[in-house]
């Protein structure tokens, strides 16, 4: 912060002491002086941001200050942290306390969607100087939001510990759903992104030498970073699931619902792949497609509706443009599973005309 500001001054309470010391530009202006006594302990710093380095704003948004306090607050379970901002008109306060740490930070993560177990599972352990805390929580979406974080900065890259958890969480569900007999002998182990769908998890971890890679530095690459979060929230994550026998079997019928999904997407997916030019008449029955093959010069009109699919054709130059009419109001693609998207006549007439293929199987040169 020194380095960052024009002005900066530090006021420490300490061994019955007030101690003073004031920088410009990094510079101590005088040395440290005892200014008095004290039977506190902490420190004040006052800064200004200088407006030579940070040259897009020196304003600070309360907003987001606030929301990574609150951060600090679930990652340092019994904490106290209050945010106050003094500014004229601008006067407001908030102070953050979770008892509960990182599995609180799941539960608020949660508050709006439908959870399928009620409680959390929290892990936490200790080996060769490395800390991990894991609590996680699955919820009845067709997403994961997974946060990770060492010494209480968030790797949003991921990393090491990440991956970890990920192998561990993976191979662990599969493990128990085979011991329990909920997988037949010959049925396919559920994929990484099986057991993941619907999940919360929050990661934290403390590294006495954290190593971070990355551009923004924001990706941990501790080799045994890995090893340790994914022996220690393997152990405790089999122990919960053989003590809690219940939630078990609903996280793995979850996983079980993501991977007929998976494949039922795959099979549709199969069926959305344009024909090639000597198939033409799969392409869908109500396109009135233009006659150049040329895609730079191509152009797809989608309109709502045969009437206004008749207009369309009949103001259209049938070289380049052409004319797809759908009904309206298909379908909401964001709420709704791949599979379930898939099988809308409508959503394939469109992946059909366009010819790319969708997701992995994207190819514009295709079109």
């Amino acid at each position: 912060v020194n380095a960052l500001s024009t002005t900066l001054d530090v006021t420490v309470h300490r061994d019955g002491k007030i101690h003073y010391q004031a920088y410009e530009r990094g510079v101590p202006v005088a040395d440290l002086e005892v200014i008095g006594d004290t039977d506190k302990t902490g420190t004040i710093t006052h800064f200004v941001p200088d407006p030579e380095i940070f040259k897009e704003t020196t304003v600070y948004d309360y907003d987001l200050l606030s929301n990574r306090v609150r951060e600090l607050a679930f990652l340092t379970k019994g904490v106290n942290i209050t945010i106050e901002d003094k500014r004229e008109g601008q006067e407001r306060k908030n102070e953050y306390h979770y008892e509960g740490g990182i599995k609180s930070y799941v539960e608020y993560l949660n508050r709006s969607k439908e959870v399928v177990h009620e409680e959390p599972i929290y892990i936490e352990g200790e080996k060769d100087g490395i800390t991990v805390e894991v609590a996680l929580q699955y919820n009845d979406s067709y997403t994961s939001n997974i946060y990770s974080f060492t010494n209480n900065i968030n790797t949003y890259e991921g990393g090491t510990h990440e991956a970890g958890f990920k192998t561990g969480l993976t191979r662990v569900i599969n493990d128990y759903a085979r011991r329990k007999g909920i997988f037949k002998e010959n049925d396919p182990n559920l994929s990484g992104d099986d057991v993941r769908e619907g999940l919360t998890a929050i990661i934290s971890i403390k590294h006495p030498d954290p190593q971070f890679e990355g551009q923004t530095k924001t990706k941990l690459g501790n080799s045994e970073a890995r090893t340790i979060t994914d022996t220690l929230f393997s152990s405790a994550l089999e122990t919960f699931l053989l003590e809690n026998p219940d939630s078990a079997r609903k996280i793995v019928e979850k996983g079980l619902m993501a991977a007929r999904a998976r494949m039922a997407a795959k099979k549709a997916r199969e069926l959305t792949r344009r024909k090639s030019a000597l198939e033409i008449s799969n392409l869908p029955g109500k396109l009135a497609d233009c006659s150049s093959k040329d895609p730079s010069i191509s152009e797809l009109y989608i309109v709502e509706g045969d009437s206004a699919g008749g207009s369309a054709k009949q103001g259209r130059d049938r070289h380049f443009q052409a004319i797809l009419p759908l009904r309206g109001k298909i379908l909401n693609v964001e709420k709704a599973r791949l599979d379930k998207i898939l099988s809308n006549n409508e959503v394939r007439s469109m992946i059909t005309a366009l010819g790319t293929g969708i997701g992995e199987d994207f190819n514009l040169e295709k079109a």
